[in-house]
């Protein structure tokens, strides 16, 4: 049986995400109606986390509970792992109790590792490289408050980390232009790599910004580079996102910031509390992309079963 994962947005084929995109707005709608379908009866996600979460833990249980299912909490100190079994062995394990897992670890090959040696889903609920499950979170943001992300502009200020690597991705899926304006050496891996296809970069805020629909950042060290905050905090100064850049920016352009934010660091208090913020409904869509995510998963698993039982 062919698993598919979701370990990277390019898992998923131009249509699949846009289809993805409009069964999380759909959810959304039906929860808003206080319908809440049994999408996930019987079934159960098995989360493992190596880096701590609220935005991602909370989503994921949210959705398998409200869909009829049961998401189980496993952190190092929970499981085999933090005892140094293999995670090969952990992943197969797994696999036999559960319908899905969802990895949220450091190493982005450690999670491809999973994803080979389970026979069930894997979603990426955060690596090092990247932070696919927030990009679905995002784009299904933008759509609802200003419509198709086609041919928008689209400023990423900060740090070129796992989020920008998966703004990258997003504008080649979604075709919008991505302007990424980062310090020099700190350039996003994808770049670095010649993986970049609609992505400008620059090492100047401002023209990053200027008629940009949309302007994105992200704290400027993230868990695991506590070591560098101070450093950072220099070198970053000049790519703050405050009322002076957003004023480069469209005059109707979000802020989107997928949290936590450091106020007064990568984003001043007056831009996150700002009405063109979106930063909240960001991150309570997760709850619905999460859903769509996790349905669109388990109906290939299925139908790849269904298909080999034939």
């Amino acid at each position: 049986m062919t698993v598919r994962h979701f370990l990277s947005l390019n898992d998923l084929s131009r249509d699949e995400l846009t289809t993805l995109l409009d069964r999380a707005a759909e959810l959304k709608q039906l929860r808003a109606n206080n319908i809440r379908p049994a999408l996930f009866t019987r079934r159960v996600l098995a989360m493992i986390f190596e880096k701590s979460s609220t935005r991602t833990r909370m989503s994921f249980e949210a959705a398998m509970v409200e869909g009829g299912g049961q998401a189980v909490y496993l952190s190092p100190r929970d499981t085999q792992l933090g005892r140094g079994e293999p995670i090969t062995d952990t992943a197969r394990v797994l696999s036999e109790m559960s319908d899905a897992l969802m990895v949220r670890t450091f190493e982005h090959d450690k999670i491809e590792t999973i994803a080979r040696a389970s026979s069930v889903p894997v979603i990426n609920g955060l690596t090092n490289s990247l932070h696919p499950c927030q990009l679905l979170a995002d784009m299904l943001t933008y759509r609802l408050h200003r419509g198709a992300i086609k041919d928008r502009k689209v400023a990423w200020v900060g740090d070129g980390n796992n989020m920008c690597n998966s703004y990258i991705n997003a504008a080649r899926l979604l075709d919008f232009q991505l302007v990424v304006a980062v310090p020099e050496g700190y350039e996003p891996e994808l770049v670095k790599m010649g993986r970049a296809d609609h992505v400008e970069l620059t090492h100047d805020a401002a023209a990053a910004a200027g008629d940009a629909d949309l302007v994105v950042t992200d704290v400027w060290a993230s868990m695991g580079q506590e070591d560098e905050a101070r450093a950072r905090h220099a070198e970053f100064q000049p790519f703050q996102v405050n009322a002076a850049l957003m004023s480069k920016a469209t005059g109707n352009a979000l802020f989107m910031h997928c949290l936590p934010a450091h106020r007064g660091e990568e984003v001043t208090t007056e831009v996150i509390d700002h009405p063109e913020s979106v930063v909240w409904d960001e991150a309570g869509n997760r709850l619905h992309a999460q859903k769509a995510l996790l349905e669109f998963l388990l109906n290939c698993a299925w139908q790849a079963e269904f298909a080999d039982d034939a």
